[in-house]
């Protein structure tokens, strides 16, 4: 499989049979988004939208990749998908913790993580958007993976692996708004047993920002930013000296190959 960082939060994973699966679209505004990429073909080609929770930064692309693509599925947990479907937004399927979707390439569950969701926070008084979530991708014939959504740290990562035993964590690892490098180190450690991590939440520095200029803009709507940029090393060099799993660092934009021997 393929994975590509697109953002702070947004991923996008494509399985062997050139599937593309987007998680949390967060397009105008966002520094990590290569501008190369803001076309239509690029919105057309995905086929499956997963929400892990309704903050502004994981939902606010989903106007302008519908507009482009009217008939791509959107996945979302109950209360955010009803909020969708009364927009006026089709193709959106509710699922709730422990439920799963199904695909030819790919089985997606939902699984639980420890944060708020609320929506449309930016434009009026928030709106509750259910229970925040993260996902299982079992891909066939390929590697198993866990995307932690935004997250604290909790007990519940090694249920997740128990049962479901992903091989590459993708994890919440800036602090402020989720758990942080050491957090993250300690779930690595201790309450996961996988192959690669990919340290996410974490925003890009002026010179490595696909979009300086909007890393600028959110800087000065939201300051808190600040805390949050370049934590991927502090993961690195948390577990340098942990070999049983390797911390793979992506640019933004940057597409990384898995080969599962």
């Amino acid at each position: 499989m393929n994975i590509t960082r697109l953002g702070h939060a947004m991923y996008m994973f494509e399985s062997n049979e050139g599937k593309k699966y987007l998680i949390d679209p967060f397009f105008d505004l966002n520094p990590g988004f290569p501008q190369h990429l803001n076309r239509k073909d690029f919105y057309h080609s995905i086929d499956c939208v997963f929400l892990t929770h309704g903050h502004f930064d994981h939902t606010s692309g989903l106007a302008k990749l519908v507009e482009h693509n009217p008939n791509v599925m959107i996945v979302a947990q109950y209360e955010l998908a009803l909020l969708l479907l009364q927009q006026g937004i089709k193709n959106v399927l509710p699922i709730n913790l422990g439920g799963s979707v199904l695909f030819d390439d790919v089985t997606v569950t939902m699984v639980q993580a420890r944060h708020t969701s609320s929506y449309n926070e930016t434009e009026g008084p928030p709106v509750y958007a259910g229970e925040a979530a993260g996902y299982i991708f079992d891909f066939k014939n390929d590697y198993t993976l866990y995307h932690s959504g935004d997250t604290a740290l909790m007990l519940d990562m090694k249920l997740i692996q128990d049962v479901y035993r992903p091989e590459i964590a993708i994890l919440s690892s800036s602090g402020h708004f989720t758990m942080g490098p050491k957090e993250a180190a300690y779930a690595v450690q201790n309450l996961l047993n996988v192959k690669y991590v990919i340290p996410i939440h974490t925003f890009p520095t002026k010179e490595t920002a696909a979009s300086p200029e909007w890393l600028d803009q959110l800087l000065k709507a939201f300051p808190v930013v600040e805390n949050m940029i370049d934590k991927d090393k502090e993961l690195k060099e948390l577990l340098k000296d942990y070999r049983q799993t390797e911390v793979i660092t992506l640019g933004y934009g940057e597409v990384k190959s898995f080969e599962k021997c």
